[in-house]
């Protein structure tokens, strides 16, 4: 509970009726949640307009709604509080709320297009190992310490944000490393959050269905470092041509990691095999259990998060050697007849390139490579021929199929995907919509020393058809084929 003019503490007010000295019990967005003695915030999403439903909250009980455009006909027992930006102001108040709980721990938010869970995940697990109580708050999961907390965004809500950073406070927490999507950006879901670093990946084409242009896509995550106290550090893939203008009008310290370019944190690769990395990491050799390129920045990204946030280098260095990837990120399964499956969540252009060019350079012997892999439904159209493209040519078979449809018909999205199938490329590829029997076609046609990718999906365990969740898991499927075959 929390006296509602301290709850609005940094939020622009254009408009107040009503005394601001009542108590609220809790903050919703969602009307369906909202009830006596809680504040409700109007927010105009994407679906629906929170302004559709105050009539229905205040029926309910709700005595105070804070809104873009004040209702009429409102009973003037109802506090109501007009503000330019719904979502901004919920941001602040969520973090008002719960007591500014970013402020207690290192907060470290991870943005870019690929290697967000991972670096994250490398992060969390570290610290660790170093000792120190810590929270996660990832696409896969959400984590206080050792209690594991289902995902359902890759960053939650403002109030579930703030909420679960209190609970990491209460818990003894003194660090959490956070995934840091466009949408969230956007959407103010960390607006009101003290970040003590940011780090930038990557970018490449994706959610250009939300965005619109790679440009504002862009804008998006720039705006994460634009935000950032001067008390805070940026780190920046160097080797990206995106990560100096993340930097451009950040207050926060500049800093980079890279494997080609000058960098305080620079690595290079002296061995890549598929039973890890051997690096070079500051004049330091270290070998890793992590595999592939795209794993060397996220070890080297981790190394200077630590870096910058005072750890030891020789501890750190040893602590990350021992680590592996997250759950669905280039996990393995060894066949007992020496056939390798890899589930990956590549689901972008540039994550899929990046996953198969580290199998063909690790693959050994005249072994094949298999790939199945679909496009998720009501999403940016654009990247699904040149998935389909890069797939067919990095590979020796591909299995085009279902990823998410979601309410899109699969077909519709296999028909986009093989827009970007020429004629040198078709004799490789096959069309199977139904996934399961995708992923049996490939381990049919899979002998020793062949590697199978099943790309898209990685951690979750699920495919959402008609928005309707039925249980499917790659990792599962994949295993269960090779078995019934007997390979």
């Amino acid at each position: 509970m929390a006296i509602l003019k301290d709850i609005l503490n940094g939020v622009s007010l254009l408009q107040v009726a009503g005394k601001t000295d009542v108590a609220v019990n809790a903050i919703h967005f969602d009307s369906r949640k909202a009830k006596k003695g809680d504040a409700f915030v109007a927010i105009k999403g994407t679906a629906s307009d929170g302004h559709d439903y105050i009539a229905q909250v205040v029926e309910a009980g709700v005595g105070v709604i804070i809104c873009e455009v004040a209702p009429e006909n409102i009973s003037e027992e109802v506090v109501v509080v007009v503000v330019a930006d719904s979502a901004k102001a919920l941001g602040l108040m969520a973090s008002n709320f719960y007591g500014h709980p970013s402020k207690k721990l290192s907060l470290v938010g991870v943005t870019g297009t690929n290697g967000k869970t991972t670096s994250v995940t490398l992060l969390y697990r570290l610290f660790r190992t170093m000792g120190y109580n810590v929270g996660l708050l990832s696409t896969v999961e959400n984590i206080i310490n050792d209690i594991v907390i289902p995902a359902t965004h890759t960053t939650p809500d403002p109030v579930a944000l703030n909420e679960l950073l209190q609970r990491m406070v209460n818990e003894g927490c003194t660090h959490c490393f956070i995934e840091v999507s466009s949408h969230a950006v956007v959407q103010h879901r960390i607006t009101g959050l003290h970040f003590a670093g940011a780090v930038f990946t990557n970018i490449s084409h994706d959610h250009l269905d939300y965005h619109g242009t790679f440009d504002e896509y862009i804008k998006a995550k720039k705006m994460f470092f634009d935000n950032l106290p001067k008390t805070a550090f940026a780190l920046v893939n160097g080797d990206d041509k995106r990560g100096a203008v993340m930097l451009q009008n950040t207050k926060a310290s500049k800093n980079y990691f890279a494997l080609k370019t000058p960098a305080e944190y620079k690595s290079r690769i002296l061995s890549n095999t598929l039973q890890g990395l051997e690096l070079d990491i500051n004049g330091k050799v270290v070998w890793f259990k992590l595999v592939g390129k795209f794993n060397a920045y996220n070890v080297t990204g981790a190394y200077g998060v630590a870096m910058l946030l005072g750890e030891d280098s020789d501890e750190v260095l040893t602590d990350l050697s021992t680590l592996v990837s997250a759950r669905g990120r280039f996990e393995q399964i060894i066949s007992e007849t020496g056939i390798v499956g890899i589930v990956d969540y590549a689901h972008t252009p540039d994550a899929v390139e990046n996953v198969l060019n580290t199998i063909n350079d690790l693959k050994e012997g005249n072994g094949t490579v298999i790939t199945v892999i679909g496009c998720g439904g009501n999403r940016d159209k654009e990247k699904r021929p040149k998935m389909a493209e890069i797939a067919a040519r990095l590979s020796d078979k591909v299995i085009l199929t279902s990823d998410n449809p979601r309410n899109e018909d699969p077909a519709d999205i296999l028909a986009d995907m093989k827009q970007g199938i020429g004629p040198s490329l078709a004799r490789k590829v096959l069309t199977i919509p139904d996934r399961r029997e995708a992923i049996a076609l490939a381990t049919q046609l899979a002998n020793a020393g062949d590697i199978i990718l099943v790309a898209g999906k990685g951690h979750e365990n699920y495919q959402e058809i008609k928005g309707v969740k039925h249980h499917f898991n790659d990792k599962e499927e994949l295993i269960q084929s090779l078995k019934a075959q007997g390979k």
